[in-house]
Formats: C-alpha cells, sequence, structure tokens
C-alpha cells in the first residue's frame, strides 16, 4: 500500500477526533461562537453530488451535527434528535455532516437507512465542513436560526436537544 497524502490526512483527523473527545471539555469541542454567522462549506451528498452546506442555511432553522457511524456519542443523540425531528416536523432542519474517517458515503448512507435517522445526511470528503466549523469531535452540535446565525454549539452525548433548538426561536 501506498501511503497517500490523503490516507495520512484522513488517519490524522480520525486520531486527533478520538482524542479530542478525551481530553477536551464538551463546552470546547466547537471553536465557532454563539452569534456567528454559519459558514459555507463544500460537502457532497451520499451519491457523490457536490453540494454547498450554505444551501441548507436560512429560511428556517437548521441542527448541524457532525457524525459518524463509529461514534458513541452520536448513537446516544439519536433518539433526542428523532424525537425533535418528530416534534419540530418540517419547521426545523435536520442535517448530519458524516466525517470522512474510517467510513464511505456507502457505509453511511447503509447506516442511515438501517436505522431511520430523520435526517439528511451529507459526506465530508475532504473536511471542508469540519474546518469551516472547526470541529474537533464527532457529536458536534451547532443550531442555526432561520437567518443562519449560531445559536448553540456543544458536543457529546448527552446533549438537550430540545433546549438547543429552543434557541433557534
Amino acid at each position: 500500500m501506498v501511503l497517500t497524502t490523503q490516507y495520512l490526512r484522513g488517519w490524522t483527523a480520525a486520531i486527533a477526533v478520538a482524542l479530542a473527545a478525551l481530553v477536551i471539555p464538551a463546552q470546547a469541542w466547537a471553536q465557532l461562537d454563539v452569534g456567528t454567522r454559519a459558514p459555507a462549506a463544500a460537502v457532497e451528498t451520499l451519491d457523490g453530488k457536490p453540494v454547498d452546506l450554505s444551501t441548507f442555511i436560512g429560511e428556517k432553522p437548521v441542527l448541524i451535527e457532525f457524525w459518524a457511524t463509529w461514534c458513541p456519542n452520536c448513537k446516544a443523540l439519536e433518539p433526542r434528535i428523532a424525537a425533535a425531528a418528530k416534534k419540530y416536523g418540517d419547521r426545523v432542519r435536520f442535517v448530519a455532516v458524516a466525517v470522512s474517517a474510517n467510513q464511505t458515503p456507502a457505509r453511511v448512507k447503509a447506516y442511515a437507512e438501517r436505522h431511520a435517522i430523520p435526517m439528511t445526511f451529507l459526506y465530508d470528503r475532504r473536511g471542508n465542513a469540519t474546518g469551516a466549523y472547526d470541529v474537533f469531535a464527532t457529536s458536534t452540535i451547532f443550531v442555526l436560526d432561520a437567518k443562519g446565525n449560531i445559536v448553540y454549539t456543544g458536543a457529546g452525548g448527552d446533549q438537550d436537544i430540545e433546549a438547543a433548538l429552543g434557541k433557534a426561536f
């Protein structure tokens, strides 16, 4: 196997995310401040089509989770996100940005279908969204108001999704 720069970057990112989850306090995981306008970032659909994360921002509140199939905190958040999606219906957009470390779009798609998670799944192949949002760990959530301003940031499996979304209205 030839070690490419992209391969090494992927593993470096995976190790950094894992270490950050162990040593960085939950409130410090997301570096963008509340009140900041949410940035644009080139990602792709699970079918490989390019899309900018900014196309999901505006018009109504948005919950963005930086997510992975292998993340136990993300798994812990699934019932809370499902309950919020049921309660808020089409009043809030729910978006999962799958990090590229140790997964593929096909793996993400299969997981999302198997678990019926009520979110739009995107794939951050090159780390553009992770970098733009300055994310250090999976399970990092950003809640944006209808204008695209960040009203909540947090990370970990015990976040109060209902209270976080309440800040967007």
